[in-house]
């Protein structure tokens, strides 16, 4: 598993402790930054780990920003990619199962370091189940594809 990691300035010190965490765990890393505490548009680092995911570079992308809604937002925006703001291990573990999330979103100003550890620990650790949430995936992806195909018709 390849992993696409990014963050905005806010993001930084609780992306330094995921990053940590993937480090002990021998998760390889594709790294869209940042590394440092200048201010940088979030949509900007959010497309670049969306794209990563939905062209197949990387299996899964995990964003932070201050409350994780704008990086959710962006990398929601890109097709293919379903990408989950999780705040607790439960919804962590629910979006890999049930909606196939391969993006996890978080806030480093809504959860600590030690929180924000199991919650990616959660999230790793499961995989999509199918079962009853197959069709509904199927259908999200449906809507991409649909949405994908209006545009190309426009241009």
């Amino acid at each position: 598993m390849r992993i696409a990691i990014g963050c905005d300035e806010a993001g930084l010190p609780l992306l330094d402790v995921i990053r940590d965490l993937l480090k002990e765990k021998n998760i390889p890393v594709e790294d869209f930054g940042v590394h440092s505490t200048d201010p940088v548009d979030y949509p900007d680092i959010g497309l670049k780990v969306a794209e990563a995911v939905s062209k197949g570079e990387c299996d899964r992308g995990i964003l932070v920003c201050g409350t994780g809604i704008g990086m959710s937002i962006t990398a929601n925006k890109v097709p293919g990619v379903r990408a989950a703001l999780c705040h607790d291990t439960y919804s962590a573990e629910r979006a890999r199962k049930s909606n196939d999330a391969q993006v996890i979103t978080m806030g480093s100003r809504v959860i600590g370091p030690e929180l924000a550890k199991s919650i990616i620990n959660a999230w790793l650790d499961s995989e999509f189940a199918g079962g009853r949430s197959a069709p509904k995936v199927a259908k999200m992806n449906a809507i991409d594809e649909q949405y994908r195909q209006q545009r190309e018709s426009a241009e």
